[in-house]
Order: C-alpha cells, then sequence, then structure tokens
C-alpha cells in the first residue's frame, strides 16, 4: 500500500511516536507545513500550495524540494491541494500532520471533515498533532485500535450515529443511538483493546497520547447533557 504523510500548518509536537509513525513515509508538504519537515528532519518530494505564508528566504533555504505553486486566489486550502497530490500519486493511505490547531479553525475543521470522506472513499485517513490523533471509524466494519491501558479518548459525533458499539473501555456502549453533536462519547479511557462498530453516521476517534484519566467534570457534563435530552425526549 502506498502510504504518505502530509505536513499542513497546523500544530505539531514532534514526539517519538510521530517520528516512529513517518519513518520511510513518502512526503508532501503543504505551504507552511514545511516548518514541520524541517523540524522531523524530513525531505518532501513535494512543496504544494501559494506560499503565502513562507518566505522568499524559506523557498531559497528548501530550492532542491519540487514545487508545486499555485495563485492565492484558488477556490481550495493548501491542504485539499496536498490531499489531492497525493491521491494523484497513487496514496492509497495518508498521515496527516498538522492537522489540528494552529491560527484557522475553518481550516482545522476542513480537514477533519475531508479525513472523514476520504476514509468513507477507501484511502485510509489518520490526523495527527504529534500528541493528537484522529481516527475516521467505518460504517458496518469492525473499527480496532490497540492503545496504552489508560488512555484518553473520545468519539466526535458528526452526525447521528446508530448502533454505536464500544468495548475495551471503561464506559462501554452496546448498539446506542448518539445524536449529532452529543457529548456523551467524549472523555472515555481504554482498557484494552478498544473496538468500535456503528451501522449508520460518521464519527471521529480523537486519542490524546500520554495522557491516561478524564477529566471528570467533562463526564459529569456529558452525564448531565444526556439527561437533559433524554427527558426532553420523554416530554415529547
Amino acid at each position: 500500500m502506498t502510504r504518505y504523510a502530509l505536513f499542513l500548518g497546523g500544530d505539531m509536537d514532534a514526539t517519538p511516536r510521530l517520528m516512529s509513525q513517518i519513518a520511510g513515509l513518502s512526503v508532501i508538504a503543504a505551504d507552511s507545513g514545511m516548518a514541520h519537515a524541517e523540524r522531523l528532519g524530513v525531505t518532501p518530494e513535494l512543496w504544494v500550495g501559494d506560499f503565502d505564508s513562507v518566505s522568499p528566504g524559506d523557498i531559497e533555504r528548501f530550492g532542491e524540494v519540487e514545487i508545486q505553486r499555485h495563485p492565492v486566489d484558488k477556490d481550495m486550502t493548501d491542504g485539499d491541494l496536498a490531499f489531492r497530490e497525493a491521491i494523484r500519486r497513487g496514496a492509497r493511505s495518508l498521515l496527516v500532520v498538522g492537522a489540528f490547531g494552529g491560527p484557522r479553525l475553518d481550516h482545522a475543521m476542513q480537514i477533519t471533515m475531508a479525513a472523514i470522506g476520504l476514509h468513507e472513499a477507501g484511502i485510509d485517513t489518520v490526523l495527527t498533532d504529534g500528541r493528537q490523533e484522529g481516527y475516521p471509524l467505518r460504517i458496518g466494519e469492525e473499527n480496532r485500535f490497540e492503545f496504552s491501558e489508560g488512555t484518553l479518548f473520545s468519539i466526535l459525533v458528526f452526525s447521528d450515529l446508530k448502533d454505536l458499539s464500544v468495548s475495551g473501555a471503561r464506559w462501554p456502549l452496546a448498539e446506542e443511538t448518539i445524536p449529532f453533536g452529543s457529548s456523551r462519547t467524549l472523555s472515555n479511557v481504554a482498557e484494552g483493546p478498544l473496538t468500535i462498530t456503528l451501522s449508520a453516521g460518521r464519527g471521529l476517534l480523537l486519542v490524546t497520547q500520554d495522557v491516561f484519566e478524564p477529566a471528570m467534570t467533562d463526564r459529569a457534563v456529558a452525564g448531565m447533557i444526556a439527561d437533559a435530552v433524554e427527558s426532553d425526549e420523554d416530554a415529547d
């Protein structure tokens, strides 16, 4: 399977885990994502974007890297350009570095939704900033993950999730319907191999590495919201 790492302009921690994940991968940098390549000691095979977030000195410093320049006035982000170029080059699996954080929430949200769409189209896609990792969930399949016991995770709900089951967690679920935007699936804890299944909907498993206990206030707030939703449904 052809696997690419894409370096985007969001936040990034150069953790040992991330270093091991990118080892041996082909790399495409998008605009200011080239800074991540420099920190990680990686030379991309392509640098793509409109280059409005880098200086002429940056471009000169990485003169050995192939550049694909696009106009500033365009109808897609530099991240989208990187996605498309990787797929054009045969990528069937993507590790998206710098997918979270940064100064533009709209870009981070769009990257997350694009990753879910790519995953649904058969392109295995993982989002990471070195500390947090996002895994789109496949429908009708067993989504299985191996994390250290005690690892904090959440399932972000982008549409109603049908028949959601979670095993290997402190708070398991069995064929539950989770409404769009619910906080019920936030701040859970892995207690072994984690298995997630669902029959319909769009969700993202978000794992926080090196954080091992959920904030109890998060669980309390989630419980209060879930109770309020159930009360409203009963009233109807």
